[in-house]
């Protein structure tokens, strides 16, 4: 699975970690932001800093509100429910994350089917594998006025796409998916877990990406460096309603200011500097003998490769890896991994893939 070494749960001291972004802790800077944070109650809407931080947040990607909520996950599936009614499907890429790895949620908790396309040519960063087409998810959407089918209520989009590869998804074939739903009345739900990537990779900006979807769950816990929590971006309706579908799944907090804190510290002093990760997993690339043309942001997929066992003669020298798959494995760079960690790793997976091969 991605990211996770299911065989060897326990931390390796001193490791260079590239299993995921999730792993970056709060800086000592972060860390004083968070010490310092003005706080309130936010179930009541008076927590100072967790307002600031949803207000700004709305205006970077050009909505009129937002909400803080703990995890990407229910970010995205407020999201989800905000725009598509039980019975009714959501429609998207067949390796998302919103389908792939949240546990059912939609259908769990919200009676919401899904249906899903695979795009390119399969999973973990082979090809363009989760690349957006318009058009071939515009075909399959199905119409609300006919009862024999289930009616497709909105398109899921992931930017960039994790299983992907870290890939990030073309302007015109958003534009263009976008165009189209505003004459089908289809909406379109953005998962943002690492938009932030996107708009420094792409320099795309962020208020154009949110501009191309209705509902948006934006992650601060992964290339950002922040310990908890995303941001559900959209109209203010649609995120008075938000309000109560967190509430009902349990996510009203209270003196969470200490997080949005962090949050904005993130924002200030960490946006620009993904630009340093997504150098580092091409220099990764390169000393691997992955074609660095292919990494567009921070993940290199490595194929056709025993994946269990280089990720055990890594970690035997301090260097953990995720397994993608039974023949690839990725590699994702983050705020905790230098350039020394990046040449360390480096050179302990050159020699592992060497001797593997060799063997």
């Amino acid at each position: 699975m991605y990211g996770i070494d299911t065989d060897n749960p326990t931390p390796v001291a001193g490791a260079v970690d590239l299993r995921s972004d999730t792993l970056t802790r709060p800086t000592p800077a972060m860390r004083r932001a968070m010490a310092e944070a003005e706080v309130g109650d936010d179930v009541y809407r008076e927590d100072p800093t967790v307002n600031a931080l949803e207000e700004r947040t709305a205006d970077l990607f050009g909505h009129e509100a937002a909400l803080f909520v703990p995890s990407g996950t229910m970010g995205n599936q407020i999201g989800l429910r905000l725009v598509c009614e039980p019975g009714q499907e959501v429609l998207g890429d067949a390796d998302a994350h919103v389908f792939t790895y949240e546990m059912g949620a939609a259908a769990a908790l919200f009676g919401l089917s899904s249906r899903t396309v695979v795009s390119g040519s399969g999973g973990g960063g082979s090809g363009d594998a989760g690349r957006v087409s318009a058009a071939q998810l515009i075909a399959q959407v199905r119409p609300k006025d006919d009862w024999h089918v289930t009616s497709t209520a909105a398109i899921a989009v992931e930017n960039t796409h994790n299983r992907g590869g870290g890939l990030v998804q073309p302007l015109d074939e958003l534009q263009t998916l976008f165009d189209w739903t505003r004459q089908h009345d289809v909406a379109v739900h953005l998962d943002g877990a690492r938009i932030w990537n996107a708009h420094v990779a792409s320099g795309v900006p962020l208020s154009t990406y949110g501009r191309l979807s209705d509902t948006a769950s934006v992650c601060l816990s992964k290339g950002l460096g922040v310990p908890i929590g995303s941001v559900l971006v959209a109209g203010e309706e649609r995120i008075a309603q938000a309000r109560l579908w967190r509430k009902r799944l349990g996510g009203g907090m209270r003196q969470v200011g200490v997080l949005a804190a962090a949050a904005l510290y993130a924002l200030d002093h960490h946006v620009e500097r993904l630009a340093e990760d997504h150098e580092h997993a091409r220099l990764l690339a390169e000393r691997l003998g992955v074609d660095p043309a292919t990494v567009e942001t921070n993940m290199v997929v490595v194929e056709g490769v025993p994946a269990a066992a280089v990720a055990a003669a890594a970690r035997a020298q301090g260097v953990l890896v995720g397994q993608v798959s039974a023949t690839r494995i990725r590699l994702v760079t983050h705020l905790d991994v230098d350039r020394a960690g990046v040449d360390r790793a480096a050179k302990v997976l050159t020699e592992v893939l060497a001797d593997l091969r060799a063997a």
